[in-house]
């Protein structure tokens, strides 16, 4: 099954602060808030992700630090025997894979992974998302921009 990805992060070339995945079908959404949080934020970040990491139903809403995180999502997609990572910002990724470090010598058990990047000139998940700039919001945004163009 296909996971539409996205990730808040301060800044450019900045940490991890959430991420998203919504799942192609059905309603087993995950999405993560990545502690501690950065300190002291870049401040587009402190205006737009900041107040909106907690505009998720309490279920769905999962606070850990980086560790936790990585053993937490591997869980999450182990249960999947071909999962695919799909994502519309290359950061996005390479982020998502950072996450599955837990240590420089160290990868969560994870049989197999496949990552689909996309280019979408024109969609924005910003400008589609129910709440901009929230990992799972952004997800479903371009689940629904790619289903829908499907």
């Amino acid at each position: 099954m296909r996971y539409f990805l996205d990730t808040e992060f301060n800044g450019f070339g900045g940490e991890l602060i959430s991420v998203g995945l919504a799942a192609e079908y059905g309603d087993d959404d995950y999405y993560a808030v990545i502690l501690p949080l950065p300190d002291p934020p870049e401040p587009w970040v402190a205006r737009h992700v900041l107040p909106y990491l907690r505009s998720v139903p309490a279920l769905l809403h999962t606070e850990l630090d980086r560790i936790a995180a990585a053993h937490d999502i591997a869980a999450y997609l182990r249960t999947d025997p071909d999962p695919v990572i799909v994502a519309d910002w290359p950061e996005d990724i390479a982020l998502f894979c950072r996450l599955l470090m837990p240590a420089a010598t160290d990868v969560v058990d994870l049989p197999g992974l496949r990552f689909e990047y996309l280019r979408t000139p024109g969609f924005s998940t910003a400008r589609n998302s129910k709440v901009p700039h929230n990992a799972l919001h952004d997800a479903r945004a371009l689940r629904d921009f790619v289903l829908g163009g499907e």
